[in-house]
Formats: structure tokens, C-alpha cells, sequence
């Protein structure tokens, strides 16, 4: 793993800090109310943290992939609905900063660093891992381009005053025909449908987004028409290495949650720390959260020097959401029946890493990408 810097150690402190101050008070409520404090994410924009990769002629930290990386393990440590709401306005970015003109990043940019959030508007009702197949349209009229079309499971898409939303520009061409758009809230035709009620990350908001002829300048077109597919695809490289990240931060939570019971706990006359069979699991949960970490930042250091990594980012999402959910399953199973009472945060660490292995690509995708990148060198 490489050696972090001054100002990334002092970043780490600041986010622990604000995440003691401001998430940690707030995390029960927020999985049962199912909202997160608007006042939480102005506080973390006021820390100058509001969309991480920003640029900074646009006034953001602009910050490297290692960076980043740390900032969302440490906000999965501690509470992963949160890391998901927050992380919205990377993800919904990285369009931008791979096709925005100057023009078009100071218009996706200035709402988010304010302290607005944004979405990244692609999967459809019949368009989940198939993203080629989705039916949402762009038909250019002059000026404008007309979008119709429903999107469905979109993070942060209630609470956003920004999407970058992809839709058709030529249906005959299929994946190759799809183009990427900035799309303003504040749209008349769009309109929010479904709010999707979860299992877990309950501080995330999830809903239907549907858009009913609804007009945006052609200069929102982001790189050419066609440019959808490629831009979704990087941009999702980049996403799942900040899932991964936070998948290591919650797997190490549920590991110091079981660490702190079994260290306390009496069974047979002992602590459960002191039963081996207890410490064999301990121990295949340490390593594997470490192997993931590693994974991780070896991902996000080849980026960072701007080398192939999608095969890296595929296999960190899929090693470190697997290691996720099997160490809060081990977790609970370790802590018996009050692992499974909601006075045991390790109940709704279960609930939350459910989600892990399903968004940003399923891990059944990541398998794809791996095998592919490993068969085309031979």
C-alpha cells in the first residue's frame, strides 16, 4: 500500500474529526427517519468536501484517486448511507471532467460545490447491467434537445439540483447511439416518481427519476453524440474504486464492532476472545479486509499515474463488497442474538453491505470485466 503523505494523514484527521462531529450523532436517526440532515452535507461542503474531485479553477480540492480513496473508506467506516449520499457528487463528476468544455464544468460544478447535490442519472427499468438497452431518448430540435424517458434506482436523484443523465441520440446504433447530458433539476417535465424504500443506507436517498419532453440547451450534450457508453463505462471505473474503498472501511467496522463484544463476552466460563474457533474467524476477517485495502489503493495509485486499472477497479469492487458482507455476516454470527438486536450496530451494517455487491456494476459484471482483461493478454 503506498505511504500517505502530511496533508493525507491531516485530511484523514479532518474527515474522522467531522465524521465525530457530525455523522456519529446523527446515524441511528438517519436509518430510521431515512434522511440525512441537509445541514450535515452544507457542514461537509463548508469543509471544502462537497464533490472531492472537483477542479480547482472551478473551486474545488481537485483531489488525486489515493486521496479520495481514503476519504470514502473512512465515511464507510462510519456510516455507509452517508458515504453513499456524499459520494453521489464524485460519481455524477467524472463525465464531466472526462468530455465538460470550460463552460460546461463551471455549470455542473458551482450547484455541488455550494453544497447542492448531484446524480448519476443511467440505469432504466429494463437497463441495469444491459446499459446499451436503455429507451430514455434525446431528439435534437434546434437548439435544444427533448429528453423522455424513466429512470429508476437513481442515488441521490430526490435531494439533486444536477444530474448527468444518459439517454438514445439513435436507437439503430444501440449502445454506440447513447450520449451523455447535464440535466438541471429545476427542468419543467422532470419530475420525481418512486421513492424506493431499502433495506439498509436508509441516509441515501434512491427514487425514480421521469422525464416527460422535457427541453435542455444542446450545448449540455457532453463530447459528441454517441460518447454515452464510453464516458458511463470510465466513469463507473472510477465509482467502484471509491465502493470498494468504502466497503473496506465498513468491513473493518463490523470487524472492530465483533472485536469490542468478544472482548467482553463471557461463554463457558471464558472470553469469547479467548475461544479459538472465535479467533481462526478473527483472524480470516482481518486479513482478508487488508488484502482488500491493499487491492484498493494498488487500484487507485494506477490511476493516479494514469495507467491501466480498470481490471484493478473490477476486481477491488468485487473482492472488497464480497469481504464486506461476509465479515458483517461473520459478525452477527460471532455476537449470536444481540448481534441481531437493532442495539447492535452490527444489525444495521448487515443491512447496509446487502447493497454493495449489487450497485455500480454487480459483482456478476465485475467477473465479466475480469475475465476479459485476463483472456485478451493471452
Amino acid at each position: 500500500m503506498c505511504n500517505f503523505t502530511p496533508e493525507q494523514l491531516k485530511l484523514q484527521k479532518k474527515v474522522r474529526a467531522f465524521i465525530k462531529a457530525y455523522i456519529d450523532p446523527i446515524s441511528k436517526e438517519c436509518d430510521v427517519t431515512g434522511v440525512l440532515p441537509s445541514s450535515v452535507f452544507k457542514a461537509w461542503a463548508d469543509a471544502g468536501l462537497a464533490c472531492l474531485v472537483a477542479p480547482k479553477e472551478t473551486g474545488g480540492p481537485e483531489l488525486d484517486t489515493v486521496t479520495c480513496t481514503i476519504v470514502m473508506e473512512e465515511l464507510g467506516y462510519a456510516e455507509l448511507g452517508v458515504a453513499t449520499a456524499f459520494g453521489a457528487n464524485n460519481l455524477c463528476s467524472y463525465p464531466v471532467l472526462l468530455a465538460g468544455t470550460p463552460e460546461q464544468q463551471k455549470k455542473h460544478f458551482a450547484p455541488l460545490l455550494a453544497g447542492n447535490y448531484g446524480a448519476f442519472a443511467l440505469t432504466e427499468p429494463k437497463a441495469g447491467s444491459d446499459v446499451g438497452a436503455i429507451s430514455t431518448t434525446a431528439k435534437r430540435d434546434g437548439d435544444e434537445y427533448i429528453l423522455n424517458g424513466t429512470k429508476c434506482f437513481i442515488t441521490q436523484g430526490g435531494v439533486a439540483a444536477t444530474y448527468v443523465l444518459f439517454a438514445s441520440t439513435d436507437k439503430s446504433k444501440g449502445s454506440k447511439g447513447m450520449s451523455a447530458f447535464i440535466v438541471e433539476r429545476d427542468r419543467p417535465g422532470l419530475s420525481i416518481g418512486k421513492v424506493e424504500d431499502k433495506m439498509g443506507i436508509h441516509a441515501s436517498n434512491t427514487v425514480e427519476l421521469i422525464l416527460e419532453n422535457v427541453r435542455i440547451p444542446a450545448w449540455h450534450l457532453l463530447g459528441n453524440e454517441g460518447d454515452g457508453m464510453k464516458l458511463a463505462m470510465m466513469s463507473l471505473d472510477a465509482g467502484r474504486l471509491m465502493v470498494a474503498a468504502q466497503a473496506v472501511g465498513v468491513a473493518q467496522r463490523a470487524l472492530d464492532e465483533c472485536v469490542d463484544y468478544i472482548k467482553k463476552r463471557v461463554d463457558s466460563g471464558k472470553l469469547l476472545s479467548a475461544h479459538q474457533s472465535v479467533d481462526f474467524k478473527i483472524a480470516e476477517m482481518a486479513t482478508a479486509i487488508e488484502a482488500g485495502r491493499q487491492l484498493v489503493y494498488r487500484g487507485a495509485e494506477l490511476k493516479d499515474s494514469q495507467q491501466p486499472y480498470s481490471k484493478y477497479s473490477a476486481m477491488a469492487k468485487l473482492f472488497c463488497t464480497d469481504v464486506a458482507v461476509q465479515a458483517a455476516t461473520d459478525a452477527m454470527e460471532i455476537m449470536g442474538a444481540y448481534g441481531y438486536t437493532k442495539d447492535a450496530y452490527i444489525e444495521k451494517v448487515w443491512r447496509d453491505v446487502r447493497i454493495l455487491p449489487i450497485y455500480e456494476g454487480t459483482n456478476q459484471i465485475q467477473r465479466i470485466v475480469i475475465s476479459k482483461a485476463v483472456l485478451d493478454k493471452r
